[in-house]
Formats: C-alpha cells, sequence, structure tokens
C-alpha cells in the first residue's frame, strides 16, 4: 500500500461492521478479525482491531495468549476484570484507561465478574466496552501492565489523551503505549445541562496522517464529513482539524497517528 499525499475521509457504518456472536458475547469488528478476514479492511495506521464488545454477566474471555501488541481497553459500561501470567489483576470500569503490552508474550484473561469497585452489592449486568490494538515500535518489549482513572479529566471536556508514545503528550497522557506515533484521545460531549460539557459541545480533531474516529456512544456532527451515529467510524488520512459536535450525549474515540503499518 503507498502512502496516501491528498487528504482522504473514508466513513465505515456501524451496521456494516463484521459480527461475531455466540450465547454470552455480542462483538462488532472495525477491522478483519478472526475468523472475519476481508483483505482489503485490515488496519488504519497503526491501528489493527477495534472491536465493540458486550459480554453477559459471569462470562468472558478465559485465559488466552497475545504477543508484540499494545493493548488498549476502554469500558463504556459494567466492570472487567483483567488477570493475567505476570500477577496483574485489575477491574476495568467507565472512566478508567488500561493498557497491556503484550511484548515477548502474555496470557490473561477478561471476565464480566459483574460488581462495581465502591457498590457495597454486586451487580448482574452486561460490561460494553472497546478493544483497541496497536502495533508497537519494535518486537520482543518486556510485556506490561498500566491501569489509570481519568473520570475527572474527561468531566472538564475537551480530547482528553487517555494513551500514548507520541512524544508530543508525554506530559499530558495518562496511560504509556510503547508505539511513538500513536495516541488515543476520548471526548465525552454533551453532558446534561449544567455540566462542563453541556449539549452542544465541540472538540476539534488533532492533524495527523492517519485519524480514526469511532462513536462509541451517541450521535455528532464530524465537519466536512456529517453525521456519524453509534457505532459509526470515520478513517482520515492526510487531514484533521475538523470540529466534532455532539448531537446527544456522547462519547468519541479518537486515534491519532503518525505512521502506518509497514512504515511511514
Amino acid at each position: 500500500m503507498s502512502t496516501l499525499t491528498t487528504p482522504h475521509i473514508d466513513v465505515h457504518r456501524g451496521g456494516d461492521r463484521m459480527k461475531t456472536r455466540v450465547a454470552w458475547l455480542d462483538s462488532k469488528h472495525s477491522f478483519s478479525f478472526g475468523e472475519h478476514y476481508d483483505p482489503d479492511n485490515t488496519h488504519h495506521g497503526l491501528l489493527l482491531v477495534n472491536n465493540e464488545d458486550i459480554v453477559l454477566p459471569g462470562e468472558g474471555f478465559d485465559t488466552h495468549p497475545h504477543r508484540d501488541m499494545e493493548i488498549v481497553t476502554w469500558v463504556l459500561s459494567g466492570s472487567l476484570v483483567h488477570q493475567d501470567s505476570l500477577g496483574h489483576s485489575g477491574v476495568i470500569y467507565p472512566g478508567l484507561a488500561q493498557r497491556m503490552s503484550a511484548g515477548t508474550g502474555i496470557l490473561h484473561s477478561e471476565k464480566n465478574d459483574s460488581w462495581r469497585v465502591g457498590d457495597a452489592a454486586a451487580h448482574r449486568e452486561p460490561v460494553h466496552f472497546v478493544q483497541m490494538w496497536v502495533v508497537p515500535d519494535e518486537p520482543g518489549i518486556e510485556p506490561g501492565y498500566q491501569q489509570l482513572e481519568v473520570d475527572d479529566e474527561l468531566a472538564r471536556g475537551g480530547l482528553v489523551t487517555v494513551a500514548s508514545g507520541l512524544p508530543r503528550y508525554r506530559d499530558r497522557t495518562a496511560i504509556a503505549i510503547a508505539s511513538s506515533h500513536s495516541a488515543l484521545h476520548v471526548a465525552r460531549m454533551a453532558e446534561p445541562p449544567g455540566s462542563p460539557t453541556e449539549a452542544g459541545a465541540e472538540v476539534r480533531l488533532p492533524e495527523a496522517p492517519y485519524l480514526h474516529v469511532f462513536v462509541a456512544r451517541g450521535e455528532v456532527e464530524v465537519e466536512g464529513v456529517g453525521t456519524l451515529y453509534e457505532g459509526d467510524a470515520v478513517r482520515m488520512t492526510r487531514s484533521g482539524g475538523q470540529r466534532i459536535t455532539a448531537n446527544t450525549p456522547a462519547e468519541v474515540l479518537v486515534w491519532e497517528m503518525h505512521a502506518r503499518l509497514g512504515g511511514q
């Protein structure tokens, strides 16, 4: 694939995504994943996986391996329990940034144990989350794990840099990834009236060779693109600077990437 030198915008509707559905899992894949393979839809920039998953209570992904991948998990509702072969254990819930560096190899499980941190009583509810994989700068790094709450930052509005390896965001990044060309930003927009990000709030996209904008929740208008609904995504090349305006309460995930798979 040659490097594009002119701006390009490609809208992908949520209903057109590849799907995996079993008794306990409803998963929608923005790119080729598992048994779903489309040679024309394998990645964008350095982003290989953008899976939106809903897992029923008491279910989840049993212990399985990963290698040479930076994996970021963003929970929209419910909670997800992570355990891995290096002894890391954590509960991921809305507003918590989490990253696992697979590196030389790691085993982990992800389960919906249906409980929320801080609640006295157990809950039984599905967990709804987005899991994203980006390619690290080099293979064979030491595996690792990091998580940090960013709820307060999200409440202030704007694009919050949740995970990044880009030097420009070093002082404001919640968690680090071993990809010096990639950053994930999240915006919670159009919160109830009176909040810092009430309806009509805007954010502006960064400028980058590759952008992936995913509407995890709600409905937004993207300048020069049009309306994006929940589950929709737009892939941009040699673009950026557009305004995103919320039509409803919305949550938007933006990958900023300055390289692509296979080179600059």
